[in-house]
């Protein structure tokens, strides 16, 4: 890495390699600088972040930058980029306007390149950020193997069955790792940052009934530490938390506790990585009651500007698809810079969906009538079986192709995303030709 005023460089490399996931099981990973994750990618809020990825794939790839607002054309999908072909480089560059926690992954050909490994973090920092003892990055993921650690390929019922319920795996992962042990001093408290990188499992992230403080979310910091002793984390979404202080000699499991987002996998608890609290160290961590403020967008009784339908249907050529408003990997409307967007998501379905919005950061005002718990910027947001979420959402000046999909790859793949452009209202608008780089 090579910094210069304020621009951050780095260079990525994607490849095939042999990656050992626990002692003596080792499978064949895709992944960039032959680690999975992906190398940590560190910037300031506000820097230039320079990034040349080089695809040694045999298959093209590209690089989204999950929860970043930047240019349209840096976003990383098929429909604004062509795709990295084997053997050939781009220099993705852009701006980090936000501080948070956020992450990179592949956007072609997902179901198969992120399951590999091709995914990794990027975090921006900032001088209002709380100071704590020591900070970590914990990225879930999960893999589905063979007894001899290569990736399993299913019958025709198992394609059917990740089809519709996603895929999870049974061999589970924290960076890359699995059965992981982190080690901490008693009597400090550190911020965990959690990324959930995985294709379809959700995540309920409980310390053995320890009550830690969610402090952040997609889109940094909160306005107010969340007391709690679990919470949800869904494919796509980041939580950070404040955890500890613990004491001397206690040891815990990172687990997943049991949620059912109604499909045919079994909910259960499930160990992660486990923590053992070591010698005291002195503490200078001061997490303050108030971390920032967050200006609400619209009132909850906000008039609706466009209504999105998320829900099931019978295929002939698939047994069934996953829908936008009736139909698969939709075209929709363009919205106009600086026009307040508050869409109505409803979630005709009778399984959960984790709802992405590709460049933008938008607020949640009501879920089923009722308001959030705490106001925050979210890029990721789960909807229930029959449920109905009010967000809102200012589309500022970058113009271009855009995109809002589920985030169980899986669902996008069936249709579950569409693509939509933000316009200047002040040109004549001509509406683009439908392309879509991932489907099944």
């Amino acid at each position: 890495m090579e910094t210069l005023s304020n621009v951050v460089e780095y260079a990525m490399e994607a490849s095939e390699f042999a990656w050992e996931v626990a002692p003596g099981k080792t499978v064949t990973a895709w992944g960039l600088n032959q680690q999975v994750p992906g190398p940590v990618l560190k910037a300031r809020k506000g820097d230039t972040l320079v990034v040349n990825v080089k695809n040694n794939l045999p298959e093209p790839t590209i690089i989204h930058w999950h929860g970043i607002r930047l240019p349209a054309s840096m976003d990383g999908t098929g429909e604004v980029q062509k795709p990295i072909a084997p053997g050939e480089a781009f220099e993705y560059r852009f701006v980090v306007p936000d501080a948070g926690t956020f992450w990179y992954h592949s956007h072609a050909n997902e179901t198969v390149q992120m399951e590999r490994g091709m995914y990794g973090a990027l975090i921006v920092e900032d001088e209002t950020d709380p100071v704590l003892d020591a900070e970590r990055l914990l990225m879930i993921d999960d893999m589905k193997l063979t007894p001899a650690g290569e990736f399993k390929q299913g019958n025709f019922f198992g394609r059917f069955t990740e089809r519709h319920d996603g895929r999870e795996g049974d061999t589970l992962l924290i960076n890359g790792k699995e059965g992981s042990v982190l080690e901490m001093a008693a009597g400090q408290t550190e911020r965990w940052r959690f990324i959930n990188a995985a294709s379809a499992r959700y995540f309920l992230l409980y310390l053995g009934g320890r009550e830690f403080k969610i402090i952040g979310t997609d889109g940094g910091l909160l306005e107010t530490p969340q007391t709690v002793t679990e919470v949800l984390i869904t494919p796509g979404e980041r939580v950070d938390i404040a955890a500890g202080p613990f004491a001397e000699g206690e040891s815990f499991a990172i687990e997943s506790l049991p949620y059912n987002r109604m499909t045919s996998f079994k909910p259960k608890r499930q160990q992660f990585a486990t923590v053992q609290v070591g010698a005291p160290k002195p503490s200078v961590a001061f997490l303050p009651e108030r971390l920032r403020t967050i200006a609400p967008l619209a009132p909850q009784d906000a008039p609706v500007t466009r209504q999105v339908k998320l829900s099931v249907g019978p295929s002939l050529k698939h047994g069934l698809d996953f829908l936008v408003n009736n139909d698969v990997h939709v075209n929709d409307e363009p919205v106009k810079v600086g026009e307040l967007q508050v869409w109505e998501v409803f979630n005709a379905s009778l399984m959960d969906h984790p709802f992405h919005l590709h460049g933008f950061f938008f607020q949640v005002i009501e879920e089923n009538g009722n308001p959030p718990a705490y106001r925050a910027w979210k890029d990721t947001y789960n909807l229930k079986p029959r449920t109905r979420v009010k967000i809102a959402w200012m589309p500022d000046n970058r113009p271009g192709r855009w995109m809002y999909h589920c985030h169980i790859l899986e669902h996008h793949a069936a249709g579950m995303m569409a693509n939509f452009e933000v316009i200047d209202g002040s040109k004549p608008y001509i509406k683009s030709e439908q392309t879509h780089s991932c489907h099944i």
